[in-house]
């Protein structure tokens, strides 16, 4: 008789060891986002959570030895088989506290990872998740532990018999490296054609940007209908998902982008390779930042979110609306008082993904963003001025053209941000 598996009882830790820094965030809140994340892992049942405080680290065992016995109790009287720690682990320490604790140990990133491997559902996601955890396991080389690959599929990064690229050298690391690459090279260059293809429409792409579980693809399904899965989890979207939609009451036609959820302290293992899970954002010509307004963290997210679009190097002039989502959140009073401020900010929108409200105000906002003014303009262009002709004409800029002896004459209407891009080009 077939039994269902039983979930790998696991523990979360979080080392406090930033307590004097008064940018760190708040122990209690960053265990809880840990406990998320744990929770976001098939397989897995976080039975508790310990905030630990820590003077400094220590290089070996990462904590002192009388909190490692008093900790060694809590987990052989709750049954513990995995623990998970809300930060950085070097395999020395990973291998010692294994030890000490009879039990598997996994790190921030390597949490991170388990759960993109779970949730990259295209080619090339999962090429991403590969990359990236073979990146992070060329520093470790551990042994693989075995507790979830009997019951969920994925990367097979934490455990499976047999896994040469586990056991494996650096170098053999290496080559499975520079063989995803290649793949990862193919899959980029049929996505870059997708896009080529997606240029030639004149459709508008409006980009779903913020901190993970800020209520992205809830918005997502109520803009366009989709039935994108959207729960209370962390990084319940990982790749992105691309819907053409049209704004009501005569608005324009768009694609809109959901993409993965960004989150402090991502692995810059991820960092790199999620970058062209990212790229839509890159083209973009709208970016909507969506923030849990009610969140007690949520101005410390929203930094976090705005780091990591710098570090993609999207463009300073790309329109942005900030959506204060999860109002419904909120008491009447507090609702009150962030509504008053939302309406006086010129690119801010409170709403409720969930209830709908303030969701016609934001679809209007989008639409106006996307319809800026243009202005007429005389250009002259010399005949070796070919390529800055060709971009004019690509974008339907070009109202009319004559031939002279010198060149051409055009006559262009434009938005500010596309002369901007004009005169930048070489």
């Amino acid at each position: 008789m077939d039994h269902a598996p039983v979930d790998t009882r696991a523990w979360v830790l979080h080392p406090d060891i930033w307590s004097r820094d008064d940018s760190a965030r708040t122990p209690a809140l960053a265990l809880e986002e840990a406990m998320g994340l744990a929770h976001a892992l098939p397989g897995l049942k976080a039975v508790g959570g310990t905030v630990v405080k820590l003077p400094k680290a220590h290089p070996g065992m990462l904590f002192g030895k009388g909190k490692i016995e008093e900790l060694r109790a809590k987990f052989e009287a709750e049954d513990i088989e995995l623990v998970l720690i809300d930060g950085p682990v070097t395999p020395v320490q990973q291998r010692n506290l294994e030890k000490a604790w009879g039990v598997k140990l996994l790190d921030r990133t390597g949490l991170i990872l388990e759960i993109f491997s779970d949730r990259a559902a295209t080619r090339e996601g999962v090429l991403q998740v590969e990359m990236a955890a073979l990146s992070y396991q060329r520093t470790r080389l551990v042994r693989a532990w075995t507790h979830l690959e009997r019951q969920r599929g994925g990367l097979g990064f934490v455990g499976g018999p047999g896994e040469t690229q586990i056991e494996a050298d650096r170098r053999a690391i290496d080559d499975q490296l520079v063989r995803l690459r290649r793949q990862l090279e193919k899959v980029v260059k049929t996505r870059t054609l997708h896009r080529a293809a997606r240029a030639k429409v004149p459709f508008p792409i409006v980009a779903l940007v913020g901190y993970t579980n800020a209520g992205k693809s809830t918005l997502f399904n109520h803009l366009t209908g989709a039935e994108v899965m959207a729960e209370d989890m962390l990084f319940a979207t990982l790749d992105p998902t691309m819907r053409r939609i049209e704004l009501p009451e005569g608005g324009p036609e768009l694609i809109l982008s959901d993409t993965v959820g960004f989150i402090s302290d991502l692995p810059t293992e991820l960092v790199a390779a999620f970058r062209a899970t990212l790229e839509e954002v890159l083209s973009a010509d709208l970016i909507c930042h969506v923030r849990d307004i009610a969140h007690p963290e949520t101005e410390a997210q929203k930094k976090d979110v705005e780091a990591i679009l710098e570090s993609l190097d999207v463009a300073e002039d790309t329109p942005r609306i900030e959506i204060w989502n999860k109002i419904d959140l909120l008491d009447d009073d507090d609702r009150a008082a962030m509504m008053t401020r939302a309406e006086r900010l010129e690119d801010v929108q409170a709403l409720s993904a969930v209830t709908g409200e303030g969701m016609s105000a934001l679809v209007a906002r989008i639409a106006a963003a996307l319809t800026p003014e243009t202005e007429e303009k005389q250009l002259h262009l010399r005949f070796d001025e070919g390529r800055k002709r060709a971009w004019l004409f690509e974008r339907g800029l070009v109202e009319h053209e004559v031939q002279t002896d010198s060149g051409f004459d055009l006559t262009i209407r434009w938005t500010a941000r596309e002369a901007a891009q004009f005169n930048a080009l070489n």
